[in-house]
């Protein structure tokens, strides 16, 4: 039992265990806060999510919405079938592939993100204040080049 114990400590004290255990940590409290913030508009993170990528990046195929939100492809339909009855979206059949479907930002869409967004971005300043602006671009690098070493061990 001692052994056990021993292992325990040594592996607590691992910097790659501990790093993990405070990334995961982090994560949940920064991802709670804006969730918090994103409720309080009226929506959920995953409808923001869609709605925020459709403002910035334009019309996008339905089948790259999940991966570009980290969205499971079963929920696609779902989310897109809300978001287009409360007139935040529509689809737009493409012209070129029968097979591709876009998701379009309606003017509504629009306006209910101009509306929300700097309030938004305000709020995930404030939340993200306990890092120095150059403290956020070094964790940015790192995160980047921790996130590209983890896909590339598919």
């Amino acid at each position: 039992m001692d052994e056990i114990k021993k292992l325990y400590h040594e592996k607590k004290q691992d910097p790659s265990l501990k790093l993990f255990v405070v990334l995961s940590k982090a994560y949940r409290s920064v991802a709670d806060q804006v969730s918090q913030d994103i409720r309080g508009k009226g929506l959920n993170t995953t409808d923001f999510g869609v709605l925020e990528l459709l403002y910035h990046q334009g019309d996008q195929p339905l089948q790259k919405i999940g991966d570009k939100i980290l969205l499971a492809s079963g929920s696609i339909t779902y989310v897109v079938d809300k978001l287009e009855k409360k007139g935040y979206l529509l689809r737009v059949p493409s012209e070129s592939d029968r097979r591709i479907t876009y998701a379009s930002i309606t003017q509504k869409g629009e306006a209910l993100l101009n509306d929300i967004f700097p309030e938004h971005w305000k709020q995930i300043e404030a939340i993200t204040n306990g890092l120095t602006e150059v403290e956020k671009t070094e964790a940015v690098q790192l995160l980047k080049k921790l996130g590209m070493y983890a896909d590339q061990l598919k």
